[in-house]
């Protein structure tokens, strides 16, 4: 059983495990290891690698370099840091206050940083960004000539004039200027016809000569200049419905000096009642060149309109980054919004005075070549201030420079022994350097990998180079095979609980070398006794012994974990019946309080008497109870204590009450007794008067017989008839 479960155990770690990416760097020095990840270390220690372990497997998680014994000075584990070399504050003022120079006006902070990066290792910072009340603002008005804009030329004559009124209420340091456009100027998109060139429009209409693009007033804080020559403008003409206004856009966007750009907040307002010219419109008129991006103004008039095509909130944007460099960011907006990925990079609807907040994550990944600072440089959308950063990448461990090139510890000096290992030169292989390339695997140095002349090179668990075993990775970086032919591992040795040695000890060639206070094969045996010790401060309640910290009761009556438990002793059944009474029946003085105090056993309800366990049927010992309600009711139950020390009871569910008494059998009983007991009175009563009847006429008959005298001879006798005469009555 315990095979098929190490066996198990085995191949689910396999199938499960895909080791971490120190391991699977393979990494020849400390260079490669600490490019391979933000949690890779290399042990430096010249005495850490066991026999039969590889170069590479210096390299690896620090928990597990620890574990291993590297001590943690002697681990090699470079981190990235950051430092701000400008963080002037966002700039605080109000309108009408000391006027400040564009440059001396800040909006975004930090301005400058450096950022030495580790592969993998993320360095991140706050970026904080500032509407500046009363901030330098130019705009620049261009405005649609075309004909079709005839009807709405005055409306866009009183825009211009109102856009200046309106932005000198925003800032005092404003200044505006004035462009033009209409369309390219060549067929099909104008007329080239002599008259047409000069007067574009029909009739008597007099027009301006079609034009591409024209800056008409430089920025200026004029006022009075702008309205002046915006009044001044006059309509052309052209053939097709688009207009050329993305040639007239381009233009003022690179051509910064001829408009009169400064480092402040550019504003482009864009007049027009048509749609524009789509990229590839062009060759149409035989342009098939793309726009260059370059200013093309000559007497402030765009001349090479008819060489090329085209094709508010805060949002930052980035310059090209280096090879395996990866920025994030986190916007954390108005209200408390917080955004991520995209969506990270942008605050919509912010106001001058409004503060937002970026966090801003820079990644390297691997080192970039040649391993040399790179500047990337991050801005607002539209706004010329930035932030630079530099980028440093930490391509070596510090051991690095402590190596000693062509070293005697290499082999007579066939490599560069640096952080306690070599690194062999071009051609050469081996720990220690010794083996050219070319002769790597012999039959003879075959020979030395062999254990007691076997036929299996390094146990099959490694391979043979220059006549050493070097021992093959497991996919999980905890698991490896060391020892001069690889002949032992640290995973295969007894398993207790389906943890190694009991997870009480580590695991060395097949034996486990327990941690102190443990014993045995898989180190499950403690020698500890305070796990036996009762609460009598007893070992095993003195009915026991303690082995490897569990008590193995000496007498059969007691048991549990320190042999204080005793589930047939007198006074158990009185001590458990009243949680019982209220689990099973919801009952009692402990009803109230029973699920705090009665939950400590495992109750299961059986439905008679026949169901309850019996003492011959138990592995352990079991006591029959019964207790009585209120009601004069019985409950049966049973009390017992498992062999996993868990308090078991048993109740039956139904409760055994007494029978209540059948009343008209009672009633008829009383009645019959009743009239019965009458009965018996009556005749008794009658028995008692015939008797005493017959006593008394005995009597007298007694007294006749002796009597004297007769009624004759009765001095005082006196007869009861009296006869009376009626005078008045005459016989007839």
């Amino acid at each position: 059983m315990d095979v098929k479960l190490l066996l198990i155990s085995t191949l689910l770690g396999v199938f499960c495990y895909k080791g971490n990416e120190c391991i699977n760097a393979n990494a020849r020095f400390c260079g490669e290891c600490i490019q391979a990840g933000a949690n890779c270390g290399w042990c430096k220690d010249p005495d850490f690698l066991k026999q039969g372990e590889t170069v590479s497997t210096r390299c690896d998680e620090l928990p597990s370099l620890i574990k291993r014994g590297c001590q943690e000075a002697m681990i090699e584990n470079p981190r990235g840091q950051q430092r701000v070399l400008k963080n002037k504050p966002v700039t605080n003022r109000k309108k009408g206050a000391e006027e400040l120079r564009p440059e001396d006006i800040t909006q975004i902070q930090p301005q400058k940083l450096s950022l030495t990066l580790r592969s993998g290792e993320p360095q991140s910072f706050k970026l904080k960004f500032k509407r500046a009340e009363d901030y330098p603002i130019d705009l620049y008005y261009l405005m649609d000539l075309s004909y079709s804009m005839k009807d709405d030329l005055e409306n866009v004559k009183n825009l211009g004039t109102s856009l200046m009124l309106e932005m000198s209420k925003i800032t005092s340091d404003f200044r505006i200027g004035f462009g033009s456009f209409v369309e390219k100027t060549v067929m099909p998109y104008i007329s080239t016809t002599p008259a047409k060139l000069l007067n574009p429009c029909t009739g008597d209409q007099n027009c301006t000569s079609p034009f591409s693009y024209k800056n008409v007033l430089k920025l200026t804080n004029d006022g009075k200049k702008f309205n002046t020559l915006v009044g001044q403008q006059h309509i052309s003409g052209n053939l097709d419905s688009p207009e050329g206004g993305f040639d007239a856009i381009m233009q003022v966007a690179v051509c910064g000096d001829q408009i009169g750009w400064r480092n402040v907040t550019r504003l482009l307002v864009f007049s027009t009642d048509a749609g524009f010219h789509f990229a590839g419109d062009g060759k149409l008129g035989g342009i098939v060149l793309p726009n260059d991006g370059k200013c093309h103004l000559e007497n402030n008039v765009y001349t090479m309109s008819h060489y090329y095509s085209l094709s508010s909130e805060v949002i930052l944007e980035n310059s090209k980054l280096p090879e395996g460099v990866t920025i994030a960011y986190t916007s954390r907006c108005k209200n408390g919004v917080i955004s991520e990925g995209e969506n990270g990079r942008k605050c919509s609807n912010i106001s001058i005075g409004d503060e937002v907040y970026f966090t801003i994550s820079v990644t390297s990944k691997g080192c970039p070549k040649p391993n040399k600072p790179e500047t990337i440089k991050i801005k607002p959308l539209g706004f010329t201030e930035e932030v630079e950063i530099t980028l440093h990448f930490i391509c070596e461990c510090e051991c690095h420079k402590e190596g000693v090139q062509n070293s005697q510890l290499c082999h007579y000096g066939n490599g560069t022994y640096e952080c306690g290992a070599c690194k062999c030169n071009e051609g050469r292989v081996g720990r220690q350097c010794e083996c050219s390339s070319n002769d790597v695997a012999t039959e003879d140095m075959d020979r030395t990998c062999r254990k007691d002349n076997g036929t299996d090179i390094c146990s099959n668990n490694g391979d043979c180079v220059c006549g050493t075993c070097e021992c093959k990775k497991r996919d999980n970086p905890e698991e490896r095979y060391s020892g001069k032919y690889c002949e032992c591992d640290n995973f295969n040795c007894d398993r207790s609980g389906n943890k190694l040695c009991g997870g009480h000890g580590r695991c060395e060639c097949r034996v486990c070398i327990c941690d102190p206070n443990w014993t045995g094969s898989a180190c499950d045996c403690s020698l500890d006794n305070s796990m036996c010790m009762a609460s009598n401060k007893q070992i095993c309640n003195g009915r026991g012994i303690c082995e490897c910290g569990t008590c193995k009761c000496t007498d059969p009556k007691f048991q549990g974990p320190t042999c204080e438990t005793c589930p047939t002793c007198p006074g158990v059944c009185t001590e458990h019946k009243e949680c019982v009474q209220c689990r099973a029946f919801d009952t009692g003085e402990m009803k109230e309080k029973c699920e705090q105090q009665c939950g400590y056993f495992k109750m299961i309800k059986v439905k008679d008497r026949d169901k309850l366990p019996q003492p011959n049927d138990a592995s352990y010992p079991v006591v029959h109870c019964k207790g009585r309600d209120a009601n004069d009711c019985w409950f049966y139950y049973t009390y017992a204590v498992n062999n996993d020390t868990e308090k078991v009871v048993h109740v039956v569910d139904m409760l055994d009450c007494p029978a209540g008494p059948d009343i008209i059998p009672i009633v008829a009983g009383v009645v019959a007794g009743i009239v019965l007991i009458g009965l018996a009175l009556l005749l008794i009563w009658k028995l008692l008067m015939i008797i005493h009847d017959r006593r008394e006429f005995a009597k007298f008959e007694k007294e006749k017989m002796n009597a004297k005298w007769d009624t004759g001879e009765n001095p005082i006798y006196k007869s009861a008839v009296t006869t009376v005469v009626n005078p008045k009555y005459e016989e007839k």
